[in-house]
């Protein structure tokens, strides 16, 4: 009994480590990556007046980043599985900086679609390599913990690219080059900076881990071990990983992330647009008041892995996180400049808290085997929204002189999302084999089992 306890207690302290050490550096690593995101949608003026591209051409190069993100998803996954989490995570960042970087030299539209592109494939694999990541080295108790932060860490670099944003905008004519250059200059070289240090900071394997002792790391090993072999089940069961990703589970959920992620990125991409409507403000205001919808969301998070944690169904918040969304999204779209600014705020706590809500979904019940291409698959195509979103608000723009029209759509699939929600399984982790799709038993047929057995 007291070997047990000792070993719980190197589990705890293992995690803890892991919470203190590693998570800080994913967090940096998203930071970058969230700057190099959307700050085209702080230059798109600029580069409008003084590159020619329009709102049309500006969504589709904005949305041809997703394109790129979901073709190469799974095959940089394969290779991230292949090379380890240090050499692939490190690839990611440097090659995203580097293109980042040589976006401050764009000048012509087909220029911009290609460095668009080329940036969404030296992205892809950066999230579910992460979120794969997790799951090799933290406890499924405190894995949503983990994401929670991670994703949390989404909005707070997207409130910090705001402000980074019209500081370096300001510096119009400095050294000879134009605001938006030193943007994109500046935050790709940064990339390149954090993504070599990343190499030499992060570990593989638990095994290589320095800072755990050899007791932490047995703890931790056995731990992740026995989760697996929960979800392995008999031996006599064959599991197709490629037919697991057909699975009908899985394509609800890619259609909830799709919806979740037209959100996230039409207000990425144009909430600094949508901004600029208020009468007075500069590249600078507007970079500060851009931050507060992303700094309402960070605390909506917070309170949301809260209740996430003493919540035996995620369902129910997920699906109140999505009407959030909607109402605050449907809101903005008939109110004025000023209000508008305070209902997307509203919107961003909903969608932003839905994204961690939704990512313990999979994490948990998906097994082992497919674990990593099938996160690699949602957010691949959930992240197509990412394409949808600001293409489609550019040709709306572009068409009509305004995004409201765009606003309404983004309400009606937030609410399409959280009708879905209802027809979405909750699978649970300490019991139950895998049938041969990969399903694991949800709640109610784990109810039955156990029921039919006392019996």
């Amino acid at each position: 009994m007291q070997s047990v306890d000792i070993a719980v207690t190197d589990l705890a302290s293992a995690t803890k480590k892991f919470f203190r050490r590693v998570l800080p550096i994913m967090l940096v690593m998203l930071v970058c990556n969230q700057l190099n995101r959307s700050n085209i949608g702080y230059a798109h003026e600029h580069l409008e007046a003084d590159v020619g591209i329009g709102a049309a051409a500006y969504g589709f190069g904005a949305g041809l980043f997703f394109i790129a993100y979901a073709i190469f998803e799974l095959p940089s996954n394969v290779m991230m599985e292949k090379f380890g989490a240090r050499v692939w995570l490190t690839r990611i960042m440097v090659s995203w900086g580097i293109v980042s970087f040589l976006m401050a030299f764009v000048q012509n539209e087909m220029m911009f679609y290609v460095l668009r592109f080329l940036l969404g494939a030296a992205e892809a694999g950066f999230f579910p390599a992460v979120i794969f990541y997790f799951a090799r080295w933290v406890p499924a108790g405190e894995r949503g913990k983990a994401t929670a932060i991670f994703i949390a860490g989404s909005s707070v670099a997207a409130a910090l690219s705001g402000p980074i944003a019209g500081m370096l905008l300001s510096l119009q004519g400095a050294l000879g080059f134009r605001g938006w250059q030193w943007l994109f200059g500046f935050e790709g070289l940064l990339s390149v900076i954090v993504g070599i240090t990343v190499y030499f900071l992060l570990d593989a394997r638990i095994e290589d881990a320095k800072w755990l002792t050899l007791k932490e790391k047995a703890a931790l090993i056995s731990a992740i071990a026995g989760e697996d072999a929960q979800h392995t089940g008999s031996q006599d069961t064959k599991i197709n990983r490629w037919k697991m990703l057909l699975n009908p589970q899985i394509l609800l959920l890619c259609g909830i992330y799709f919806s979740v992620q037209l959100s996230i990125y039409a207000n990425t991409f144009w909430l600094p647009s949508i901004v600029k409507q208020i009468p007075g403000t500069t590249d600078l205001s507007v970079g500060f008041l851009s931050a507060i919808p992303w700094v309402c969301a960070v605390v909506a998070m917070y309170f949301a892995a809260k209740w996430q944690d003493k919540a035996t169904s995620k369902r129910p918040l997920l699906v109140v996180a999505l009407l959030v969304a909607a109402v605050g999204t449907f809101a903005a779209a008939v109110a004025t400049p000023v209000l508008a600014l305070v209902f997307l705020a509203v919107a961003a706590m909903g969608f932003k808290s839905a994204s961690p809500l939704f990512w313990t979904i999979p994490q948990s019940g998906l097994h082992p085997l497919v674990l990593a291409p099938a996160i690699a698959i949602i957010n691949s195509l959930g992240n197509l929204g990412g394409f949808v979103a600001p293409f489609g608000f550019g040709i709306i723009k572009e068409q009509t002189g305004s995004v409201v029209p765009g606003l309404f759509a983004l309400a009606a699939a937030s609410t399409l999302a959280a009708g879905l929600v209802y027809f979405l399984k909750e699978r649970t982790t300490t019991a139950g084999h895998p049938d041969a799709d990969g399903n694991l038993p949800d709640r109610r047929s784990m109810a039955s089992s156990s029921s039919a057995t006392t019996v």
